[in-house]
């Protein structure tokens, strides 16, 4: 039994891995990983493909790899004024309502569902139905 779920966890690794490469964070890599897997190899890959997902998912962030440099590069280049927060600036904060103004990403970033803005000298793309903050784009 263990010999299959090890089998089975290990085809749909294979077989998910090269899509979650396009999925957008861990929300992203969850949702097409389980999917990617299910189709592969029932409900135990979706299991599995949940799970490789969620973590390809964390390691590409939001933007791509190849993306940040160029998107920091813009945001320097807007001159976007730095919100000063007093607490550490990490993913999974919640900033202020108050006093924080955040920006559309352009769309050749394929980034629709966030918004984002300066913390501390910091560029973090946010949530912005929640103002959580979901990358620092270093």
């Amino acid at each position: 039994m263990i010999r299959r779920f090890l089998g089975t966890a290990a085809l749909v690794a294979v077989l998910a891995i090269p899509s979650l490469a396009l999925a957008q964070g861990v929300p992203g890599g969850i949702e097409r990983g389980a999917r990617d897997g299910e189709r592969a190899a029932g409900p135990v890959g979706a299991v599995v493909g949940g799970v490789v997902g969620g973590v390809v998912g964390g390691v590409a962030g939001v933007l791509g790899v190849d993306q940040r440099p160029r998107f920091r590069s813009y945001v320097v280049e807007q001159r976007r004024p730095s919100y000063q927060y007093r607490e550490d600036v990490r993913v999974g904060v919640v900033l202020p309502e108050d006093g924080v103004t955040y920006y559309d990403v352009p769309p050749e970033y394929g980034v629709r569902e966030h918004r984002y803005t300066v913390v501390n000298g910091r560029t973090v793309l946010v949530e912005p139905r929640t103002r959580r903050i979901v990358e620092i784009v270093e």
